[in-house]
């Protein structure tokens, strides 16, 4: 498996969003689906990352950028792994990837929105597993009871 930059233009990759999309939206109500689409995923400072296992796209994710209180931190996005490749540590390289990234912009921390859903448990465990721990609503999100947000301070102690 190898991660690299992911190209918007890429078919495959833009099928794996729009099928991510489309399942959020049947889960979930309109109101408690964040995910962004290919065109938001276009906007400056966002970086796309895939997994390949040889020519076949296995996951993505998206760092985007976030600010909170003055502080410039990190908005992990549109993370999904393909039904086959599910348990193989797609998602573990694109978290560790996307936290890397961000250490890297010197970014004070990250954070994410998830479902509370059973569907969602696999990526809260894998959040968990990274250090990710469970906050309250940051930026514009509002408390909601089919959402769950983390985040992990990256630069001294930024958890909310």
């Amino acid at each position: 498996m190898r991660l690299e930059r992911g190209d918007l233009d890429d078919p495959a990759l833009v099928a794996l969003l729009e099928g991510h999309l489309t399942e959020l939206r049947a889960l979930s109500p309109p109101e408690s689906t964040h995910a962004l689409d290919v065109d938001a995923l276009r906007a400056p400072g966002i970086e796309v990352w895939v997994v390949r296992d040889g020519t076949s796209l296995l996951g993505c994710a998206a760092l985007a950028p976030l600010t909170l209180d003055g502080t410039d931190a990190g908005e992990l996005k549109s993370m999904r792994t393909v039904a086959s490749a599910r348990g193989r540590g797609v998602g573990a390289l694109l978290v560790g990837r996307l936290v890397e990234r961000a250490r890297k912009r010197g970014l004070g921390g990250l954070w994410l929105e998830t479902g509370s859903e059973e569907f969602f448990a696999p990526a809260r465990r894998l959040y968990a597993r990274a250090g990710f721990v469970e906050c309250g609503p940051f930026g514009s999100y509002r408390p909601d009871p089919l959402s769950t947000f983390m985040t992990l301070p990256l630069v001294g102690d930024r958890s909310r």
